[in-house]
C-alpha cells in the first residue's frame, strides 16, 4: 500500500493517466490501479520501469522505492496459516500488523485480539464445523500470534467498543467465560488499549450495521481502511467518504458508551454474574 501510494503521487505529478502507465509497462489501466492501492504484488522490472517513465532518476530515490518494491513481496508470517483460512482474511491480518491505530466495534463476540486461548477455541469451533481438531488448533495459534502485537513494544493503540451481547453470548463453558472477563479486565488496564462496553440500557445506537474495524497507519501517505467481514467474504473501504461514515458511527459508539473505567465496573459486575 505504501508503494503503491507513492507511485501514484509520483504519476500524477507528472500528469501521466493510468494508461498511459499501464502501457509503458505493458500492462492494463486497471492493473495500475490495483498496484497503487496494493491489491496485487510487484514486478521490480515493473516498478523501474514506472520509475524511468516518472522521471525518478536519482539512484538513491529509485533504491529506496524498489526496496519497499521487494518488501512488499515477501510473505508475512501470517501466509504459512492461508491453509486454514479464508481467502480474503490473510490481506486483513497484514494491514492490522501495520496500522498504528486499530478501532473496532464488535457485537457477536469478543474481538480475535482480546480473545483468551479457550475462548478462541470455542469460537472457532463454532465457525469452522466439521474441520478436523488439527485445523482448528492451527487456527488458534494463528489467533495468538496476532495477540502479540498488541502486547509489543511497538503494540498499536486499541480502541474497541464492544456490544454487551459480546460478553453475555457464552462460547466455551462457564470457566471460559469467567476467564475471558477477567482478561478484558486486565488487558483494558494497558495503556495502549481503550475498552467500552455499549450497554442494552441504551437501545438503538450508530452501531445498527454490524461490526466493523477502522485501522490507521503510521505513514501520512496511508489512507484509513475499513474492514467489513461478511459471511463469504470481506470488504475492504479506503475512499474518504466511506470512511468518514463508518468513523463517524465509531465516534458516537464511543460518546455513548460508558468511559473504560465505567466500562471496567460493568465487566466485574458480569464477572460476578458468571
Amino acid at each position: 500500500m505504501l508503494l503503491g501510494s507513492q507511485l501514484r503521487r509520483l504519476r500524477e505529478a507528472r500528469g501521466i493517466t493510468r494508461e498511459a502507465a499501464g502501457y509503458s509497462i505493458r500492462a492494463s489501466e486497471s492493473k495500475i490501479s490495483r498496484m497503487e492501492l496494493g491489491r496485487v504484488s510487484f514486478k521490480t522490472r515493473d516498478v523501474e520501469d514506472l520509475l524511468t517513465l516518472y522521471g525518478i532518476t536519482d539512484e538513491t530515490e529509485r533504491e529506496s522505492l524498489l526496496s519497499l518494491a521487494r518488501e512488499a513481496n515477501v510473505a508475512g508470517w501470517w501466509h504459512s496459516y492461508t491453509d486454514v483460512l479464508p481467502s480474503w482474511f490473510p490481506t486483513y491480518v497484514g494491514l492490522e500488523g501495520a496500522a498504528s491505530l486499530i478501532r473496532v466495534y464488535e457485537v457477536q463476540f469478543v474481538h480475535g485480539l482480546l480473545q483468551t486461548e479457550g475462548y478462541a477455541r470455542a469460537v472457532v469451533r463454532r465457525g469452522m464445523k466439521g474441520a478436523s481438531p488439527a485445523d482448528v488448533e492451527r487456527r488458534v495459534a494463528l489467533r495468538l500470534e496476532r495477540q502479540k502485537h498488541l502486547l509489543s513494544g511497538h503494540a498499536p493503540e486499541f480502541h474497541i467498543v464492544l456490544d454487551e451481547a459480546a460478553l453475555r453470548r457464552p462460547y466455551g463453558d462457564r470457566a471460559v467465560m469467567r476467564g475471558q472477563l477477567q482478561h478484558l479486565i486486565d488487558i483494558s488496564e494497558r495503556p495502549n488499549v481503550r475498552l467500552q462496553v455499549m450497554p442494552f440500557g441504551f437501545g438503538g445506537h450508530s452501531g445498527e450495521s454490524g461490526a466493523f474495524t477502522v485501522l490507521s497507519f503510521p505513514d501520512a501517505d496511508l489512507s484509513d481502511v475499513v474492514y467489513v467481514e461478511q459471511l463469504t467474504s470481506a470488504l475492504y473501504l479506503d475512499k474518504r467518504e466511506d470512511v468518514a461514515q463508518y468513523e463517524q458511527a465509531l465516534k458516537e459508539l464511543q460518546q455513548d458508551s460508558p468511559g473504560p473505567d465505567e466500562s471496567r465496573d460493568l465487566l466485574r459486575g458480569l464477572l460476578q454474574l458468571s
